[in-house]
């Protein structure tokens, strides 16, 4: 696959079946974590192993590859044995930025599509990647995002890199940073998922949410 292919890709490309070795997993490690005290969230302990453990244990084979979006030391995360790309927009300037630097990773080695989660979801379905592709193929889109209970999280998306030149414009020229209003110029399908028995998008924004979660973990079994 050569980065023409990635930046490109046909009408033929995104109508197909689910490309899993075409996409790369980019978890978004990159925020402050104010509400958590500081600090990276991933690396806070769940049911005695990091928040990230979690997540890459339920995404594992969902994509070809995976990426930690971070900034500062990269080291802090080698225990994962991942790349870790920093944002290339200065200024902690927020998810829409990960979800740049990740489609620039995914773009640069290969891959047509980036998939974005975050590091503090411990619950991510199996079929994130199958559902998300199925829904912007029944609405015609080119990107999609996830939601559960009534509630959109628009860090959980499929991106196609072939907008990327398109977001580093819009991050960088217009200072925009909501990542909804530059889906929703493009077109965004939605894939929803039930919140029972568990919420799969459930984030553990501060210490109390992590006490949740165990107990969340415990009900699951």
């Amino acid at each position: 696959m050569n980065e023409a292919k990635a930046s490109s890709p046909s009408a033929a490309a995104l109508s197909r079946s689910c490309p899993a070795d075409d996409v790369a997993l980019v978890v978004l490690a990159g925020g402050l974590a104010t509400r958590m005290g500081g600090g990276d969230k991933g690396l806070r302990p769940l049911a005695g192993r990091p928040l990230l453990d979690h997540i890459l244990d339920r995404m594992r084979g969902q994509t070809a590859a995976a990426v930690l979006n971070a900034n500062g030391d990269p080291a802090r995360f080698a225990a994962f044995g991942l790349p870790v790309v920093a944002d290339t927009v200065a200024g902690n300037a927020g998810p829409l930025a990960g979800i740049a630097a990740g489609m620039q990773w995914a773009r640069d080695h290969g891959y047509s599509w980036a998939l974005t989660v975050p590091s503090d979801a411990p619950f991510l379905p199996s079929d994130l990647l199958l559902r998300l592709w199925q829904a912007r193929e029944a609405e015609g889109m080119p990107l999609a995002c996830a939601s559960s209970g009534g509630w959109f999280h628009p860090v959980v998306g499929l991106w196609t890199v072939s907008l990327l030149d398109d977001l580093m414009k819009a991050l960088r020229d217009e200072g925009l940073r909501k990542i909804r209003v530059w889906s929703e110029r493009h077109g965004v399908a939605i894939a929803d998922w039930p919140v029972e028995p568990v919420d799969p998008f459930f984030n553990a924004n501060r210490p109390e949410d992590l006490q949740k979660a165990e107990r969340m973990l415990a009900r699951l079994g």
